[in-house]
C-alpha cells in the first residue's frame, strides 16, 4: 500500500484490452452511463495522448513510415463512414505477437502485429478496427468513469500502460496494477456485455458502409471460437480474453452480415504488402528470411504473387545480395510502376549500394506521385543528411510541417539537420520535442532548458521555449502527482525547486 492513501481512486477500463489479474483478484465497479456527461472529449484526448507517450517510452510501438501509412490509411477509411467521430482518430500498430486491438480515450487505436499477420483477409482486419472505432464513437469508456474532472492524466496514463503491459508479461502488469490500486477496496474490472454488442453492431455497419464484406467479423469471431476449442485456457489467443465471443455473439454477428447486399471485398495490394514487411521482420535473421521467400516463389504457396517477390526483395537487400535484389525491384516496378512500396524498396536498395543520387532521383518521382507522401519525405530528407544536403534536407521537413502533423521521427531528422547547419538551440528545440514524444518528459524539459541557457538564443526562440516550458512543467507536475499516489512514470522529479512554475529550469 502506499503511504498515503490515493487522493482520487482512479476506476479506469481499457477498452478492448481487459486483461486477467487473477492473483490480486481486483475488481473495479462498472458505474453505467452516469459519469459520461462529466468526462470532455478534451480529457479523453489528453488521456490517449499519454497512453500514446506512455507506450512510446517502452518501444512497443512499430516505427515503419509504411505501415503506419497503411494501418492510418485503413482507419480513416473505416471512421469517414462513423457516426458521432469527433475526434481525430490516430491509428498505430503494438509489436506484440498477439491477436488483439484496443481502444484508448480520444480516438487512439492500437493493432498488435499478431492480429494483422493472423487475419486472413482484409475484411477480418478490417471488421475488428471497424468494432473498436464504435467502442470510441459511443463513448464508451466514459461509462466507466466516475468523478472524471478529477483524473491524472499521467495517472490514468500509466494505468493503461500497465494493463497493456500484464498482457506481455503478466507478472509485471500485476506488480503495476497492484501499485495503482492499492488499497483494501475490492475493484472489477467490468465491461458491460451491452458495450461488446453495440460495438458490435455499429462496428458491422461501418465496415459495410466502408466497402469492405461484412461477413468479415463474423468469420474472425468462428475463427477464434475455433482456435478457443484447440487449446486451453491459459494458451488462448488475447481476443478471445478481451472480447469473449460466444455462440450468440457469433449468431448475432452472422445474422447482421446477412442483412447487408453480398460483397466480394478484394484484397489490397497494401494489405499483402505490409504483412510481408511484418512477416520479414519476425523471421528475423536475414538469411533465413531470403530462404523463406525463395521457397514461396518456388511452390507457389503464397496469397498474392507480387508480395511474396516483395519480400524476397527486401530479404535480399538485407542480406546485402544487392544485385538480385534489384532483379526482383524491377520486375516488380515494371509490372506496376507507381506502386509507392517498390518505389520506396528501390530508393532504400539505391542506398545500400551508395548510390545516394539514384535513392534522390526515386523519391522525387515518389512524390511527384503522391505529394507529401509521409514515407517519401522522411526517406529523402535521410538520404539528403547522408548525401551532406543538409539545408536541402530542413527545407524538405520544414515545408512538410507547414500542412502535415508532425512526429518524432519528422523532430528526429530536423534535430539533425539543424546541428549540421550549426543552427544549436533549433536542434535541442527539436530534440525536446521528439523526447517529449517518445514520453520522456524529463528529458524534454531539460534539452529545452539548455537550449534557453545557450549564449545564442535569440529573442523569438526563447519566447518559443518558454512557452514550451510551461506545458512540460504542467505535465512534470502531474506526473509527480501520479507518483504520490502509487504510480511511477519513468524517471519522476522531485524537488519542489524543479517543479516551481517561476522556475521551470532547474539550477
Amino acid at each position: 500500500m502506499c503511504r498515503n492513501a490515493p487522493k482520487k481512486l482512479l476506476t479506469l477500463v481499457l477498452l478492448g484490452l481487459l486483461c486477467p489479474f487473477p492473483a490480486l483478484a481486483i475488481e473495479l465497479p462498472d458505474f453505467g452511463d452516469s459519469a459520461s456527461a462529466s468526462v470532455s472529449p478534451e480529457q479523453e484526448r489528453r488521456l490517449g495522448r499519454g497512453l500514446f507517450r506512455h507506450l512510446r517510452r517502452h518501444e512497443r510501438l512499430v516505427n515503419d513510415p509504411e505501415i503506419e501509412a497503411y494501418v492510418q490509411s485503413l482507419g480513416s477509411g473505416l471512421t469517414a463512414q462513423a457516426e458521432n467521430a469527433v475526434h481525430n482518430f490516430e491509428f498505430f500498430l503494438v509489436g506484440d505477437p498477439t491477436l488483439n486491438a484496443f481502444a484508448a480515450p480520444g480516438g487512439f487505436i492500437g493493432i498488435h502485429t499478431g492480429l494483422l499477420l493472423h487475419t486472413e483477409t482484409e475484411s477480418e482486419l478490417a471488421g475488428v478496427v471497424a468494432h473498436e472505432i464504435a467502442h470510441v464513437t459511443q463513448r464508451h469508456m466514459a461509462r466507466t468513469f466516475e468523478k472524471a474532472s478529477q483524473l491524472s492524466i499521467p495517472m490514468a496514463a500509466a494505468m493503461l500502460g500497465a494493463i497493456l503491459l500484464g498482457t506481455q508479461n503478466p507478472e509485471a502488469g500485476q506488480a503495476a496494477f497492484a501499485a495503482i490500486a492499492a488499497g483494501n477496496a475490492q475493484y472489477q474490472l467490468n465491461f458491460t456485455r451491452s458495450h461488446e454488442e453495440e460495438a458490435d453492431r455499429i462496428g458491422m455497419r461501418i465496415l459495410a458502409q466502408s466497402g469492405f464484406d461484412p461477413r468479415g467479423m463474423p468469420s474472425f469471431f468462428e475463427r477464434m471460437q475455433r482456435a478457443n476449442r484447440l487449446t486451453d485456457n491459459a494458451q488462448l489467443p488475447e481476443f478471445l480474453r478481451t472480447h469473449p465471443v460466444s455462440v450468440t455473439r457469433i449468431a448475432d454477428s452472422r445474422n447482421r452480415a446477412e442483412q447487408y447486399p453480398t460483397k466480394h471485398h478484394r484484397d489490397s495490394l497494401a494489405f499483402h504488402l505490409v504483412r510481408t514487411k511484418l512477416r520479414l521482420s519476425a523471421l528475423g535473421q536475414p538469411a533465413a528470411a531470403v530462404a523463406y521467400f525463395e521457397r514461396q516463389l518456388k511452390s507457389g504457396l503464397f496469397l498474392n504473387a507480387g508480395a511474396a517477390r516483395y519480400g524476397y526483395a527486401l530479404a535480399l537487400t538485407e542480406a546485402g545480395h544487392y544485385r538480385e535484389a534489384r532483379r526482383q525491384l524491377e520486375q516488380l516496378r515494371h509490372a506496376d510502376p507507381e506502386q509507392t512500396a517498390y518505389l520506396l524498396a528501390a530508393a532504400r536498395l539505391a542506398l545500400a549500394e551508395k548510390r545516394p543520387g539514384e535513392a534522390l532521383s526515386i523519391y522525387g518521382e515518389t512524390l511527384k506521385l503522391y505529394p507529401n507522401y509521409r514515407p517519401a519525405v522522411l526517406g529523402q530528407a535521410q538520404t539528403l543528411l547522408t548525401s551532406g544536403k543538409a539545408e536541402e534536407a530542413r527545407r524538405t521537413l520544414r515545408n512538410y510541417a507547414l500542412s502535415h502533423e508532425v512526429d518524432g521521427a519528422y523532430y528526429g531528422l530536423l534535430a539533425e539537420a539543424e546541428g549540421k547547419l550549426g543552427a544549436e538551440v533549433e536542434a535541442q528545440i527539436a530534440l525536446g520535442e521528439q523526447s517529449y514524444l517518445a514520453g520522456e518528459t524529463h528529458l524534454a524539459r531539460d534539452q529545452l532548458c539548455f537550449a534557453r541557457r545557450s549564449p545564442l538564443v535569440d529573442h523569438y526562440q526563447r519566447q518559443r521555449i518558454e512557452a514550451r516550458l510551461k506545458n512540460i512543467l504542467r505535465d512534470l507536475i502531474e506526473e509527480q502527482e501520479a507518483e504520490q499516489e502509487g504510480i511511477a512514470i519513468g524517471r519522476i522529479v522531485r524537488s519542489p525547486e524543479e517543479l516551481d512554475p517561476a522556475r521551470p529550469c532547474p539550477g
